[in-house]
């Protein structure tokens, strides 16, 4: 059993590694959160398929990998922003693409887990979770 102080650092490490050993689908520990960003990620196309499991304590949550069509993952990079030591909250007029664009970044708002093209179409800001690309 692992115990991790940051459980959202942890699952978007594990889809990044997963796709840097081109692994088909990974199985996580099922949590609202975890589902949320991934349902998010998989909106923006960074995750192929995402799927709830089991019942109870047993629930995971399984994570088809995405990659691109040279068979690289499609999340090569990814940065925490704000951690559990430090809280970072941006205004919709402070959310800016990131990467010119081709990367995302993922906000806690009061309408949900949102990318940063979905918050600034919402008018909400939010908890800057992370950014990928």
């Amino acid at each position: 059993m692992t115990f991790t102080t940051d459980p959202i650092a942890d699952f978007i490490v594990r889809i990044k590694n997963a796709g840097a050993v081109k692994k088909e689908a990974i199985s996580v520990p099922y949590s609202k959160m975890k589902a949320a960003i991934a349902d998010a990620l998989l909106r923006a196309g960074f995750v192929a398929g995402v799927e709830k499991e089991g019942k109870g304590i047993k629930k995971t949550l399984n994570i088809k990998i995405a990659y691109t069509e040279n068979s690289l993952p499609k999340i090569e990079y990814f940065k925490r922003i704000s951690k559990p030591g430090r809280r970072i909250y941006k205004s919709v007029k402070e959310i800016y693409p990131v990467r010119h664009g081709k990367g995302l970044a993922v906000l806690s708002t009061p309408k949900g887990v949102l990318s940063g093209e979905e918050a600034r179409k919402e008018n909400v800001g939010g908890e800057i979770l992370f950014e990928v690309f």
